[in-house]
């Protein structure tokens, strides 16, 4: 039995796929937190992103997915918080994306809480 074949692709390029899916749907605040040199990280990096309503919110996690899906066959292997639109993780093991609505990303802060993380902006193009 062979099992499915996925495109072995780097952390690195798997971050930018991400980055990808979120900006095709217009996401604001798109940061990159290379967690790597950070000791006792939980993943290579954290991928973050605000939506300004639930169904942004809900559209940028699914076109993630599918960007992800598309270039390297991979489905996360575990997502959280879709009933509530409120922050959804998305978990790719060496890669979580946070899709926040812009409270909670406030409350959280997660760009605070991993301070020793490089952080890059990316720039959307609208």
């Amino acid at each position: 039995m062979q099992a499915k074949t996925k495109e072995a692709i780097s952390s690195n390029e798997l971050s930018e796929l991400i980055v990808q899916g979120m900006l095709e749907k217009k996401a604001s605040d798109v940061v990159v937190m290379d967690l790597r040199e950070v000791k006792n990280s939980i993943a290579d990096y954290f991928v973050l992103c605000s939506g300004n309503s639930d169904t942004q919110i809900d559209a940028i996690s699914d076109s993630v997915e599918e960007q992800v899906h598309k270039n390297s066959k991979q489905n996360p292997w575990k997502r959280e918080g879709k009933q509530n639109n409120e922050w959804i993780i998305i978990d790719y093991v060496d890669v979580v994306a946070h899709v926040f609505n812009k409270e909670k990303r406030a409350f959280y802060g997660l760009e605070e809480l991993w301070g020793d993380a490089k952080i890059t902006n990316i720039e959307s193009e609208n």
